[in-house]
């Protein structure tokens, strides 16, 4: 299944005009607002049909399930083909250097290498 690329940016209506309000989405529901009456060039309103496809919800950009590890006995029970490791940010530096490169042994794709 192919993840869509691109989805609108939804902000609240009228997020331009006034700070307070700020730009978190919130449902227009003023009883003449365009926006909820589907004007045409009123900026997108959220709806069932943006959603992500059941089995691609909670991956990764790069397709891989997100797994929180901690040392080298976690790193070993993932599986390379469908889960990618992220290293936990509690892990020393000596500690990450050997799960590198017990995790390049085993060709699991780690998401944060940066050292």
């Amino acid at each position: 299944m192919i993840r869509k690329t691109k989805r609108p940016n939804f902000k609240r209506q009228e997020w331009f005009r006034y700070k307070k309000l700020g730009e978190t989405y919130r449902k227009p529901k003023g009883k003449t607002s365009k926006r909820r009456r589907y004007e045409a060039r009123k900026p997108a309103m959220p709806s069932i049909g943006y959603r992500t496809p059941r089995n691609l919800r909670g991956l990764h950009p790069s397709g891989f399930e997100d797994i929180l590890v901690c040392n080298v006995a976690e790193l070993e029970k993932l599986d390379p083909s469908t889960q990618a490791g992220r290293i936990s940010s509690t892990v020393g530096t000596r500690k990450k250097i050997t799960m590198l490169e017990k995790a390049r042994e085993l060709k699991i794709k780690i998401l944060n290498k940066g050292l």
